[in-house]
């Protein structure tokens, strides 16, 4: 039998190698997952390489960054608080200070060269409510029912994993507790993430949105998660389509 590709006859044998190819690429991507994060869909958007460009500290408190941030997210003394992505510090040092002595702060980074400067910053400021560690990228392996607030500011599009990443993060929170989210609405590729698109990966793990804010301030939006109902099983979950921004669907 011949099949045809315009006016071009084509094997079957041609048809099966190609096939075989297909299937060769997928399973090269698969084992190129973590373990962690092979039971989940993937998603279907880039994500940005990791990195800062954000200004220095005090132009960014200047704005009044992290005390906007802080109190939408109703951060209270006595708190327990993840922070996801925290790189230098910049908000693990402000979260240490409005959680106060009786709070806590779990500071958290995949790239050992930041936690090993956080790490010293916390020592030289004699910060006794921080822990620190690193995190994987499909698994923040936060302890379980922990936390009051769990952070990740201009960060999650660098999650390269995100449905693994949630799935795995939810059941840290504490009742009542809320995921925080920073983040700028524009293409993946380019250090943000669209609303919609947030929203929806977000909700294919059970979240609910409570709360969204703009502000110039935040170089950016604010969005709060609580999780509502069970989470789901990795194979229920359905995958977002990509957005590409102000102008993008899903």
């Amino acid at each position: 039998m011949l099949y045809f590709s315009g006016s071009r006859p084509f094997g079957a044998a041609a048809v099966v190698g190609l096939l075989l190819l297909a299937g060769c690429d997928q399973s090269a991507q698969e084992a190129s997952r973590a373990p962690a994060a092979r039971d989940f869909p993937q998603a279907f958007r880039p994500v940005s390489a990791a990195g800062s460009e954000f200004a220095a500290e005090d132009a960014r408190d200047n704005l009044g960054e992290a005390k906007v941030v802080m109190d939408l997210a109703g951060t209270q003394p006595g708190m327990s608080v993840a922070d996801i992505g925290a790189g230098e510090g910049y908000y693990t040092v402000r979260l240490s200070e409005r959680v106060g002595p009786k709070g806590r702060v779990l500071a958290e980074d995949i790239d050992p060269g930041a936690i090993q400067r956080l790490g010293r910053r916390v020592e030289h400021d004699r910060l006794d409510n921080i822990s620190i560690r690193t995190g994987m990228p499909e698994d923040a392996k936060l302890p379980l029912g922990s936390f009051d607030r769990i952070m990740m500011v201009h960060m999650y599009h660098e999650v390269r994993e995100p449905y693994a990443f949630l799935w795995y993060l939810r059941p840290a929170l504490k009742p009542g507790g809320k995921v925080i989210v920073v983040d700028v609405d524009r293409p993946t590729d380019q250090h943000g993430i669209p609303p919609r698109l947030l929203f929806c990966e977000f909700g294919a793990l059970g979240f609910r949105l409570v709360q969204f804010v703009s502000k110039p301030e935040l170089n950016g939006y604010f969005a709060a998660f609580e999780v509502t109902g069970n989470s789901p099983a990795p194979k229920d979950i359905k995958p977002c389509n990509t957005a590409n921004g102000k102008t993008g669907t899903q």
